[in-house]
């Protein structure tokens, strides 16, 4: 095999508290991960040279610092491989809005090269190389949709209803670190385990269940400091409880059908952008590690 095209699809934080902080800075969280269909796609193709490049341009992310560039580069440096690679990344998932597309893409950088220079790497040793890349990676190799504790990398499996998301983008870019560092930032929301969640097959988005309140500690700080974020949630909070996902921009609310979700979208006003997507049971590449 010296070719591969693959899918990095887009998450969602169905809710995400913040419990803590470590002596290192790293916040604690709990969030529960939803894929959705909404993705980007990598063209992978071997190079027996060992260089890895990135060959098309990608406005506002040097090669360098690209995320799937460094991913390789990683992959190599663990195993000694001496095979290189061309990525060509179409890109689909809005950049800083909370969907993780940056993580997706090299969690499917990792799967895609694990198989195409025959690594044979456990799905677990992927996930630890991931985390060193970001705390959101080792949910994509995971593979599926998880409560997550930690910084993000302590991961149960989670089953989730069907469901449509409507999806909006506003116009602004919010700096994860501006969001965590702020001194507003709510760091101590009690802790739960994943045995008080509501089973899964029954949650949903934004409500409370059980008296649990579930909602993201980030939101309040980013719609302070980004008006346009809070007058994205207030209008679709007309319509069923709206979120923001990860440290935003994009906000987001659940629907049971496609119908209900495409008659909120065609509602929406002018100066503002979006889409619906499909949650998935799992990543698409689930089965590219064991």
């Amino acid at each position: 095999m010296k070719s591969l095209s693959c899918p990095a699809p887009a998450k969602l934080n169905l809710f995400l508290h913040v419990t803590g902080r470590r002596a290192d800075g790293y916040h604690l969280l709990q969030t529960l991960f939803r894929f959705i269909d909404l993705n980007d796609t990598l063209h992978f193709k071997v190079r027996e040279d060992g260089e890895v490049r990135r060959v098309n341009a990608l406005e506002g992310v040097p090669p360098e610092q690209d995320l799937c560039v460094r991913a390789a580069r990683l992959l190599q440096q663990e195993t000694g491989c001496k095979k290189g690679v061309d990525i060509e990344l179409e890109k689909r998932i809005p950049m800083g809005g909370g969907l993780g597309g940056g993580s997706s893409d090299a969690a499917t950088t990792l799967l895609a090269l694990n198989r195409l220079w025959s690594l044979s790497l456990s799905r677990e040793r992927l996930m630890q190389l991931g985390l060193s890349l970001g705390a959101d990676v080792p949910v994509f190799v995971f593979g599926e949709n998880a409560f997550a504790e930690g910084v993000g990398e302590l991961l149960q499996a989670y089953p989730l209803p069907d469901a449509w998301y409507v999806v909006l983008c506003p116009p602004v870019h919010v700096p994860t670190a501006q969001i965590f560092t702020h001194p507003e930032l709510t760091r101590n929301t009690i802790s739960m385990t994943m045995r008080a969640l509501p089973k899964g097959q029954t949650f949903r988005v934004g409500r409370n269940e059980g008296g649990l309140r579930l909602g993201n500690d980030l939101q309040a700080v980013a719609c302070d400091l980004y008006p346009a974020v809070k007058a994205h949630l207030d209008w679709l909070a007309q319509f069923a409880p709206a979120l923001m996902t990860g440290s935003g921009a994009c906000v987001f609310a659940e629907f049971d059908t496609e119908v209900e979700a495409q008659a909120v979208l065609q509602q929406l006003p002018d100066d503002m952008r979006g889409f619906i997507a499909k949650g998935l049971q799992q990543h698409p590449l689930r089965s590219f590690a064991a």
